[in-house]
């Protein structure tokens, strides 16, 4: 994705299964739990370089012992400063009393960060919060063991304020209205109702407070918690929870938006937001690798029994297909054929837009993130050409020479590395002052490989707000002079915000949505967004089920090639001398590509909670209203 767009988090949990003295003689060190934990995150630094944090929680230890450890960072390389504490920590402990080396319990007891249960998190800032404080995992403290919780998720809420005022109403007052802080504290309320009333039981059953504590802990029911608490939430969520004793859960929402996923076997249980993050850390197979049903929670209790239980009646489901297009490691199976698939679906509009002409045409990519595809795209067109190949020696089978079949068979499609990202000058610019000018040369380009009498196409993971399009990307494509430049988007275009946890809230820094209310003007159309607006004030009050998404009327007026053309014209600039094309791909191929992550409504307005209705279109309203703020 050549603009800049941020994705909110990634999550990894570990629960070792076996005392640490196994580990220690099976892989040689008692902290096996913490490097994998360390491989977890880093393997998913893609989902999240705004904080990093970690947690974790020692069983069974003395009154008195501390048995919660957490160290979180929002420093530039925020995962490698979490495990340098740790590192660190440790390392000190152990120089001060190397005996403690060989002796697993005393090493338990007195280094922190040892233990068997473990979580940790990757953010990026939708908000841009950034400090320390926004950082999970988060604490909610108790010195009753039981009702300690440990949150971290990868989630974005449409309903903060409601649930903010549910926490009101129940005689709370939650430090902040943020959406981590809102849910912590309710699943906090209703843990909280299930330790006092399992306390009750026990006394009724005449048992010592004391006693009491292992009963709560081994009762203690996560479903039930769990259902009461997620009553009301409207969003896209996986999240993680440690409670003190041991417990552990991940919970994801209904319509499975935000993605997770689990491994088990006789010495772990393990969590990640991503399949091949697991794969590649435990180095095993892709079948051994389940998803989370939407819905569902993965339990881990204390004593080590793991089971998938129904939190809330699982609705018709939309995963986030941006996972599959770009957000997700393309090193998944099924999301690298997908991504394949994405690049052959859409030749036949870049054939379209070339006249059919690969013979001068070069094939390329921009960015990186774009390679897989682009080899779709690829070999779809050397496909095409074979075909071509083979109607032209049908055709003239009674005709052809040695020499005339040689020279058919030599022509390929040309493919080029044209651009190449300037990673050092990227990370220089961070201020809005002058990027304008900084970002036109953040690519460099090849010379010489391209003719004048040449296509240059390049394919791209999506293209939401176009500012490096226009800005960098065809002005530096125009330097090698070809005579088109065709800009292929492997996703749709982009029409609406997104309120799950991608940082898209604003309807005018969409270009597909700039685009449209530019052609809404040239054809004397522009009562209608008058008209969108009326529909979308009348609905203010409304309740969420209620609200209907009326901004889809700014779309239906125009095909999607006439919003394409529109793009293409407002990207280019007068000193461009090629002639520009820009092809997305269509929301039909895109599910044929990615069926099981069916999840559009940042292109169709189709949105899976009804929080998404009410979004998008207040931030519709703030558009019209010229109001610079978010829709959630």
């Amino acid at each position: 994705m050549s603009d800049a767009l941020k994705h909110e988090c990634g999550i990894a949990l570990v629960r070792l299964l076996k005392p640490l003295e196994y580990y220690k003689e099976k892989y040689g060190t008692a902290f096996y739990g913490i490097q994998k934990m360390y491989l977890m995150m880093e393997k998913q630094h893609n989902r999240g370089q705004d904080g990093a944090g970690f947690a974790s929680i020692k069983l069974d230890v003395d009154p008195g012992q501390r048995y919660i450890s957490r160290v979180r960072s929002n420093h530039s390389q925020p995962i490698q400063d979490v495990f340098k504490q740790i590192n660190e920590r440790i390392s000190e402990e152990l120089k001060e009393h190397p005996e403690l080396g060989d002796n697993m319990k005393e090493l338990k007891t007195n280094i922190p960060y040892v233990g068997e249960l473990f979580l940790g998190h990757v953010r990026y800032g939708t908000f841009g919060k950034n400090s320390i404080e926004s950082v999970h995992p988060f604490l909610r403290q108790s010195n009753w063991m039981h009702r300690n919780l440990i949150l971290a998720g990868n989630f974005n809420m449409t309903n903060v304020k409601e649930l903010f005022e549910n926490l009101v109403e129940l005689g709370q007052h939650p430090k902040e209205m943020a959406d981590t802080v809102t849910v912590m504290e309710k699943i906090g309320h209703f843990l909280d109702k299930e330790v006092m009333q399992l306390y009750q039981d026990c006394k009724a059953e005449g048992y010592s407070k004391r006693d009491a504590s292992p009963v709560i802990a081994e009762r203690l029911d996560i479903t039930k918690i769990l259902a009461r608490s997620a009553k009301n939430l409207d969003g896209g969520y996986a999240m993680a929870g440690l409670l003190g004793h041991g417990d552990a859960f991940v919970f994801r929402d209904p319509a499975g938006i935000r993605p997770a996923y689990f491994y088990q076997d006789d010495e772990v249980v393990v969590v990640a937001s991503e399949r091949p993050v697991i794969q590649t850390v435990f180095n095993v197979p892709f079948d051994s690798v389940q998803e989370i049903d939407p819905g569902n929670a993965l339990i881990i209790k204390k004593n080590g029994k793991v089971t998938m239980n129904q939190i809330l009646e699982p609705t018709v489901k939309k995963a986030c297909s941006f996972e599959r297009i770009y957000f997700s490691r393309g090193s998944d199976a099924e999301i690298y054929q997908e991504r394949k698939d994405l690049g052959k679906l859409i030749l036949p509009a870049v054939l379209k837009a070339i006249d059919s002409d690969t013979d001068n045409t070069v094939f390329s990519y921009i960015p990186n993130t774009a390679e897989t595809s682009f080899y779709g795209l690829v070999e779809a067109a050397q496909d095409f050409l074979n075909q071509r190949k083979n109607n032209y020696i049908l055709e003239n089978r009674n005709t052809l020479t040695a020499d005339t079949l040689q020279e058919l068979l030599a022509v390929k499609i040309r493919t080029e590395k044209v651009a190449i990202k300037d990673a050092k000058l990227r990370t220089f610019i961070t201020e809005d002052s002058s990027r304008d000018d900084l970002v036109a040369h953040v690519y460099d380009v090849t010379y010489g490989v391209i003719k004048p009498e040449d296509n240059l196409v390049i394919i791209d993971d999506s293209i939401v707000r176009g500012t490096t399009l226009k800005m960098s990307i065809i002005k530096m494509m125009d330097r090698l002079k070809p005579k088109r430049i065709v800009i292929v988007s492997s996703a749709p275009q982009i029409r609406y915000p997104d309120c799950y946890g991608i940082d898209m809230a604003k309807l005018e820094g969409l270009v597909a949505f700039r685009a449209a209310l530019a052609l809404l003007k040239e054809r004397n159309m522009y009562h209608i967004v008058d008209e969108v607006y009326v529909k979308c004030k009348a609905q203010e009050n409304y309740k969420d089920t209620d609200v209907v998404n009326y901004v889809t009327a700014i779309y239906d007026q125009f095909t999607q090639e006439e919003i394409s053309d529109k793009i293409a014209e407002m990207l280019s600039s007068p000193e461009i001398n090629a002639e520009v094309k820009i092809i997305f791909q269509t929301v039909e191929d895109l599910h044929k590509a990615c069926p099981k992550n069916l999840g559009d409504w940042y292109f169709t307005g189709d949105y899976p909670t009804p929080g998404g209705n009410r979004v998008v279109n207040r931030a519709f309203m703030n558009f019209y209203e010229g109001k610079d703020a978010r829709a959630y």
